[in-house]
């Protein structure tokens, strides 16, 4: 899979292109702006871009108003076939978010119920109670997401109602020659409708990436052969931060190692989850993490440890936003994109990470591990990778077996030798590539 070895660049389009938060109905080709970032994707090192919402919807994407249009705030089909065939060129795939548990209350065919009554043929659309009433006094009671009145809940057990989810999915592939889909609220989904969604879509395309939103890492019965690829884990989101600025490593290593480590009961060992330090849902790291100095080091680890490294547009630079700053905040339309020594070296991670068999499919083993260092390795059948951080301000000097005596640095491309050992450097992460052994 495709997915496995890619770095992916998130963008939310409707704040990344500056478009009016509610829905003014005006026709504007603002996707072209992404067209002008693809070279600073590359020079990052993405291959894949996955995109917030890029639907037809009322205000931010998530309550859909039609799943066969474009939203008209970003620009019409043409102007998305223009800008994904530039990504496409430039060996970049594209991955869609997949609204497809709720709508917004602008959806034509809530909309179709809410005039019509139990005379609209899609009455059953929706959990729809004709004797009750909503927030919105509607004379009608429906499902809302969460108690969410402006998401409304679909019926999934419908047919009707998936196969025009799965009719949209294929107009996508199709018009727009999609590579997969990140499903919202995926935990939500049925797993028949999963099932039934792979199936589909691995038809229609070969190696279709399906990504769903999982909060917690008990949904690891979601994650195979019939259901979906990937999912993302949020299970080491906070442990990626909160071990820095705690100077506590034996969190991460310990999420890190429940999840993937050498136990055969370790939930997601061989999997590939999406991982990430922030995206358009939470705070940037660069607001969250208390010393600047371990800003790339959170970089580092995440592009090493198993999974899916991805990076929020903006994040790359250090931009900050604050969560109780309202979603806004987090999802701003920057003019252009900011080259600086923290872009260089998140590209120095992407290009490590994507050229090396372990650190794309292999296990993961904790060597060393104190309050401020941490050293982990990721091994194939063919490759052997050791991962050393030391994120105190004093140098570490740190005593293993490192089954070599030399061994490259793959963010740096220089020899070392372990004799041993080796001193960490403060504030520094490495990627040794051993003889394998």
């Amino acid at each position: 899979m495709w997915a496995y070895e890619s770095v992916f660049y998130q963008i939310y389009p409707l704040g990344f292109c500056g478009a009016p938060f509610e829905n003014d109905g005006i026709a504007q080709n603002r996707i072209k702006k992404v067209a002008d970032w693809i070279p600073h994707i590359k020079s990052l090192g993405a291959n894949a871009v996955y995109f917030c919402p890029i639907f037809e919807s009322d205000t931010h994407g998530y309550n859909t108003r039609d799943f066969f249009k474009t939203d008209c705030r970003l620009g019409a089909l043409e102007d998305f076939k223009a800008v994904f065939a530039s990504l496409h060129e430039n060996g970049i795939k594209v991955v869609l978010d997949g609204v497809f548990n709720h709508v917004g209350r602008g959806f034509w065919a809530f909309r179709d119920v809410v005039k019509k009554r139990e005379s609209s043929p899609y009455l059953n659309w929706f959990n729809i109670n004709l004797s009750g009433n909503s927030n919105y006094n509607d004379n009608l009671w429906y499902e809302g997401w969460e108690g969410n009145y402006d998401l409304v809940k679909l019926n999934l057990r419908n047919p009707a109602v998936r196969e025009h989810i799965f009719s949209a999915i294929k107009f996508w592939i199709d018009e727009l020659d999609i590579d997969g889909l990140r499903l919202d609220v995926a935990y939500l989904l049925p797993h028949d409708f999963l099932r039934e969604l792979r199936s589909r879509t691995s038809a229609l395309k070969n190696d279709f990436f399906l990504l769903g939103e999982v909060l917690h890492a008990s949904n690891n019965d979601i994650v195979n052969d019939s259901h979906l690829h990937s999912i993302t884990n949020y299970s080491c989101y906070k442990g990626l931060y909160s071990s820095f600025n705690s100077m506590n490593m034996f969190e991460i290593i310990h999420s890190l190692t429940r999840l993937f480590g050498p136990e055969p009961w370790c939930q997601f060992r061989g999997t590939h989850l999406l991982s990430f330090v922030d995206n358009h849902d939470v705070s940037r790291i660069a607001s969250v993490i208390s010393n600047e100095h371990h800003l790339p080091l959170v970089y580092a680890l995440m592009f090493a440890m198993p999974g899916i490294p991805c990076v929020y547009y903006g994040s790359e630079w250090g931009a900050k936003a604050d969560k109780s700053q309202g979603d806004p905040a987090l999802r701003p339309s920057f003019d252009a994109p900011v080259e600086n020594s923290l872009t260089e070296y998140i590209s120095r991670l992407s290009d490590a990470k994507t050229h090396s068999d372990a650190l794309n499919y292999g296990s993961f083993k904790s060597i060393l591990l104190t309050n401020s260092q941490c050293i982990f390795e990721r091994r194939t059948d063919s490759e052997r990778v050791l991962v050393a951080i030391n994120a105190a301000p004093t140098p570490y000097e740190a005593h293993f077996d490192a089954q070599s005596g030399t061994a490259i640095d793959l963010i740096t491309n220089t020899l070392h030798d372990f004799g041993g050992g080796s001193t960490l450097p403060p504030y520094s992460a490495f990627y040794w590539k051993t003889e394998h052994a």
